[in-house]
């Protein structure tokens, strides 16, 4: 198999956001960098004591707030995000700081739905990314996989409907889940795929517009048989990858 790395993206906040990179540094055992650094849990959470890994479930998420499948982000080296909504003004803040973390909440209340419960604390935990599992796993996306999809819906579908971390373009449609147990490499780094990802709601969204307008959902479990989309996988040896390194099993 030989196949090349085509686009590689992060979500600094859980859900909200998305933003493509050129590169980025992989670590053994670690998530994307800055992927999923911050969440911002709702007024009904039941975060653990002491701090960790949190379910899904306390925190703003696509699949209930359709609107905030719509923001891009952007995050500088020096901590600063930028979050931008076709219906919103664009905001610049670092959510680490008291001041901008009550920002940051303000700016999402018209965005979240006025009958859930409502955005209340941006979530830092040091060392662990704010996924939906605890495991510092990397997403992996086929692109023919996206085509085979859009075809069979009648329609191109974006990449940032499915909020992966790194797309992969060579490989045959639905080839990544024959990778599971498996190790491949993207330029010097390696990683292990390791289990199925399967979807929700949120991927019924237009990420231009925040309203969900294609059931990605029913069109896999009718043309696939399956509801799963990507792969996560666990880095084993790190190292720089860019968009064009060449992907080998």
């Amino acid at each position: 198999m030989t196949a090349s790395l085509a686009r590689i993206c992060r979500h600094p906040i859980k859900a909200i956001g998305f933003e493509e990179l050129a590169e980025a540094v992989l670590t053994p055992g670690a998530a994307l960098p800055e992927d999923r650094r911050w969440a911002v849990a709702h007024a009904d959470c039941r975060l653990p004591e002491g701090g960790g890994w949190a379910r899904k479930i306390n925190f703003l998420r696509g699949v209930s707030g359709p609107d905030l499948m719509a923001i891009s982000a952007r995050l500088a080296a020096d901590g600063s995000l930028t979050l931008t909504h076709p219906r919103a003004a664009a905001i610049t803040l670092n959510p680490d700081l008291p001041h901008d973390a009550a920002r940051l909440i303000d700016w999402l209340r018209p965005l979240w739905p006025a009958g859930r419960a409502a955005p209340d604390r941006v979530v830092h935990v040091p060392g662990q990314a704010m996924t939906d599992w605890p495991d510092p796993f990397v997403s992996v996306l086929n692109v023919a996989s996206l085509r085979a999809l859009g075809a069979r819906m009648g329609r191109d579908l974006s990449i940032h409907r499915w909020r992966g971390n790194l797309w992969i373009e060579g490989l045959e449609p639905w080839q990544e889940f024959d990778l599971i147990g498996h190790e491949i490499t993207i330029g010097p780094a390696r990683l292990r795929i390791d289990q199925r990802i399967t979807r929700c709601k949120a991927t019924t969204v237009n990420p231009e517009t925040g309203q969900a307008d294609a059931d990605t959902l029913a069109a896999l479990k009718t043309g696939f048989g399956h509801q799963d989309f990507g792969v996560y996988a666990t880095v084993i040896a790190g190292g720089r990858i860019a968009c064009g390194d060449t992907v080998t099993l």
